[in-house]
């Protein structure tokens, strides 16, 4: 009994070093990033440098007009977040409650979207919003996304693990489909939510595409189309550089902590099916 407590601990130790190893090899490229951007100018990484300044962040910032850019990126990023939750809890509340005939093939024509690149689709996209006058608009930042298969599915699988039943008891209350969906199915489906919330806001804040295809206007530029210009203007000065990526992506990494949680939970729990 002793042996095999003594194999357990050395395995749960082996398991922690892993751990601690594959975490440290994550953090590496942040962490020197980080540090270099405390670096003064000329040097290459700011991990042994004694004459750290916190004034790369400050010249990034009114350089880069980070200002602007993140205001851009916010509105859009909460724009497309909430067209594709809206969109997405309908569309997978259908696809797994309600009764209809073509449902399978419907559901795989969503899943069939999940192969397609975006990339694939910018002609035909570009020709519609232009038809629609809305290049060089916040809308052509906004509805190319506005509704993916990945949040259909998503939630589609996470209301399947909710019990029948307590549709059935709000339908006998008298509870119509949207008071369903809203009151009961929604706020248990809160792990999914925060799930499909972080995908799109992080995929929209780190999205350098659709600027750059459907936008020239200069108070259109996002986060990522306002790196990728300072990128060119400072390319041999790396601690203001490093500042600058700090900037752009300090944002999501606390967005992702804060959510960590329900996003584990949204992640485990979608596709276990009652």
């Amino acid at each position: 009994m002793s042996k095999l407590n003594w194999n357990l601990k050395n395995a749960n130790l082996l398991s922690l070093l892993v751990a601690l190893t594959g975490a440290f090899i994550v953090l590496l490229p942040l962490i020197v990033v980080f540090l270099t951007s405390f670096g003064g100018a000329g040097t290459t990484t700011g991990v042994s440098q004694n004459n750290w300044t916190l004034a790369n962040y400050r010249e990034a910032w009114e350089r880069g007009k980070f200002l602007l850019a993140f205001a851009n990126s916010t509105l859009v990023a909460i724009a497309v977040t909430a067209f594709q939750i809206f969109t997405s809890a309908l569309a997978g509340y259908a696809l797994a409650r309600l009764k209809f005939r073509g449902r399978q093939a419907l559901l795989l024509v969503v899943l069939a979207t999940l192969v397609i690149p975006f990339q694939l689709l910018v002609i035909p996209i570009f020709l519609v919003l232009k038809w629609g006058h809305m290049i060089n608009t916040y809308w052509a930042l906004i509805l190319p996304t506005a509704v993916n298969g990945f949040g259909i599915f998503l939630l589609r699988q996470y209301f399947q693990t909710i019990p029948v039943e307590l549709e059935e008891a709000a339908a006998i209350d008298g509870a119509n489909r949207l008071q369903i969906l809203w009151r009961i199915m929604l706020p248990l489906a809160r792990p999914a939510l925060v799930t499909l919330f972080l995908f799109t806001f992080i995929g929209e804040w780190n999205d350098l595409f659709k600027p750059l295809v459907f936008t020239t206007r200069p108070e259109l530029r996002t986060v990522q189309l306002a790196l990728a210009e300072f990128q060119e203007q400072f390319t041999n000065n790396w601690p203001l550089m490093m500042a600058a990526v700090t900037i752009a992506t300090l944002p999501v990494m606390v967005l992702f902590l804060i959510g960590q949680r329900q996003f584990i939970q949204g992640i485990a729990t979608t596709g276990i099916k009652n």
